[in-house]
């Protein structure tokens, strides 16, 4: 191999430079004859018997989609059955069971619920879509779609847009602060960043401003949607639940391997982070069978308000991977990205936070339903807020017509399994590398603070200290009461200098002790609910120059930028879900949450 040949293969596969390869000539093409020509013909025996008998193979897959409804139908019956049995009899003299009652978060209730989505999406994809929804989309939806972009896209209908907004946004705050006057407060942050966006943006002529009023808004009404109304409240809580439950499952696993003593006494070492090596398996299995790549395709062509479709990709996969991890799914293509591309993906990256380590924080006292509508309403502001702070300015080369998620490189099912939780231990050691050293260096900073406040007489001050006073306006602006600024601004200072993970075990304590009010501590779930600290941007600039090492001066360019307009997203979700959020709910919100873990050691000892 040459020299310029084996730069090209350095470069990460990806992107060989053609240029520099020799192309063969087409006699190195042609066909080498057959010597034995008693071997079988490709498509005679060498595909299998279903291959040359389809009509059996139609018949044997038919028969096995008949088979699997008849078992579901048969299981959904007898549950039927057993259900009523259920009501008739043991809920008319005990409601203890939890069978009693249409629950859709458990029980008979959500086989109901799961039945019904499974089999509306089945319907709506082969027989409805492909029946009458294309042939509506062609000729109905799309015409009218292009109709009102052409007419939602003048000057006079979006002055009246933008006005008839801020008459609804008026009411709705109104009558939403009414009883509460101080939760206007919470307006102040997403203003003052809106402004702050403007003044440093990297061009304000190029700034659209259909798209950031279009991201902020989605993000106000998935807080709406997931915070204050009830339904949608129900809904959260209920996944979060569920995620919780599912991800407690890792327990069996690290308790059967570092025994009982270490995961019933909480160490965080071994009871918090081997969650991670169980849902970066899980992840893996559903990115083998590509159903990841379906999921965040979908919801990427959601969640993007016209911005290119790498950009809404990464920001939907970061609902649910990580920062690192997000990126791989539009690998191929990050060479070709622009400048503004990059830092909206790095934005993305420092907004969320992934499910690999949403355990962790559960363990804390966190809230699974906040962290879940935190990391929701952030995917649409990653978008707008990013676009605000630097603006376009280039022809992107990437179109929803030219892009596909990258597939899975393992060749089974279980080789997908392996990989997923082998992968995971750099993202665990990584954590644990990174949590030593920086606690370490921030209690050797508190240290030298304390002599030197020691040497003057001024005792009780650390580095922590002085730094969580800068943050107290910006709590305050964000709805936090002011009598519980002074420790909300030490959390989220030590969250921009550390990280999150101790970040919500010191939140937790504060709830648990009452230190703090129940809407303060919501506030604060989510305004630390994001990756950027100091070595989450060590971390994503590494992941990113080797994924794209060409664009490495890029990357590390933008990366402070990313990192600072991460942070704004935070603050903006905790500011609107400090005018959603209500004390009374918080509170039992939090009761709940205490009652389950004190339930939880109990059963421990």
């Amino acid at each position: 191999m040459t020299t310029d040949s084996a730069k090209g293969v350095i470069n990460n596969g990806y992107e060989l430079n053609h240029r520099e390869l020799e192309i063969p000539t087409s006699e190195s093409f042609k066909e080498i004859p057959h010597e034995d020509r008693n071997l079988p013909q490709q498509g005679e025996d060498g595909k299998g018997f279903f291959y040359n008998n389809p009509k059996m193979g139609r018949i044997v897959k038919i028969s096995f989609y008949v088979l699997l409804h008849v078992v579901v139908v048969g299981y959904f019956s007898y549950a039927t059955y057993h259900y009523n049995d259920i009501t008739n009899y043991e809920c008319n003299w005990s409601s203890d069971n939890p069978l009693c009652g249409i629950n859709f978060c458990s029980g008979y209730g959500m086989l109901l619920l799961l039945l019904v989505f499974v089999y509306f999406g089945l319907f709506y994809y082969f027989i409805f879509k492909p029946k009458v929804g294309i042939w509506l989309h062609r000729e109905y939806l799309k015409p009218a779609a292009q109709k009102w972009h052409n007419f939602s896209r003048t000057r006079a209908v979006s002055l009246a847009s933008i006005a008839l907004l801020l008459v609804f946004l008026a009411i709705f705050l109104y009558f939403e602060t009414k009883d509460e006057p101080l939760k206007l407060v919470s307006m102040v942050a997403p203003c003052f960043f809106i402004l702050c966006g403007y003044c440093f943006s990297t061009k304000r002529s190029a700034i659209k401003w259909r798209v950031v009023i279009t991201g902020i808004t989605c993000q106000f009404l998935l807080g709406i949607i997931c915070i204050r109304w009830e339904v949608g409240r129900n809904i959260f809580d209920c996944l979060g639940k569920k995620v919780a439950t599912f991800l407690d499952y890792a327990k069996d696993g690290a308790q059967f391997v570092f025994g009982d003593f270490l995961i019933q006494a909480e160490v965080f070492a071994f009871a918090i982070l081997p969650v991670i090596l169980f849902f970066s398996f899980f992840i893996s299995i559903l990115y083998y069978m590509g159903a990841m790549q379906w999921v965040v395709g979908k919801l990427g062509s959601e969640v993007g308000i016209s911005t290119i479709v790498c950009e809404s990709v990464t920001a939907a996969a970061n609902m649910f991977l990580g920062m690192s991890e997000s990126p791989l799914l539009i690998r191929p293509y990050i060479n070709k990205l622009t400048k503004s591309e990059i830092h909206s993906i790095m934005v993305s990256g420092f907004a969320t936070v992934s499910g690999t380590v949403l355990a962790a924080y559960l363990s804390f006292e966190a809230s699974a339903a906040h962290l879940i509508t935190s990391s929701v309403m952030a995917a649409p502001a990653t978008l707008a807020i990013s676009k605000l702070y630097m603006r376009e300015t280039e022809e992107s080369q990437t179109t929803s017509e030219s892009i596909e998620l990258e597939k899975s490189q393992d060749s089974s099912l279980l080789d997908a399994a392996s990989s997923g939780a082998s992968n995971a231990v750099p993202i665990v050691l990584g954590i644990i590398a990174n949590i030593v050293a920086f606690v370490a260096f921030v209690a050797f900073l508190n240290g030298i603070v304390n002599w030197l406040g020691y040497l003057v007489g001024v005792d009780n001050i650390d580095f922590e200290w002085i730094f969580s006073k800068l943050f107290i306006p910006l709590v305050w602006a964000m709805g936090v009461p002011s009598q519980d600024c002074n420790l909300v601004a030490k959390v989220v200072a030590t969250k921009t200098i550390i990280n999150e993970f101790v970040d919500y075990e010191r939140l937790g304590a504060y709830i648990l002790a009452g230190d703090i009010k129940a809407r303060s501590g919501g506030i604060a779930t989510f305004a630390i609910c994001g990756f950027a600290n100091p070595s989450s941007l060590g971390i994503l600039i590494g992941s990113l120059s080797v994924m794209a090492p060409h664009r490495r001066s890029t990357i590390t360019a933008v990366a402070f930028r990313a990192f600072v307009v991460g942070s704004i997203v935070c603050f903006v979700s905790a500011s609107f879900a400090g005018i959603l959020l209500q004390e009374g709910d918080e509170r039992a919100n939090y009761d709940r949450i205490i009652q389950k873990l004190a339930s939880r050691n109990a059963t421990h000892v």
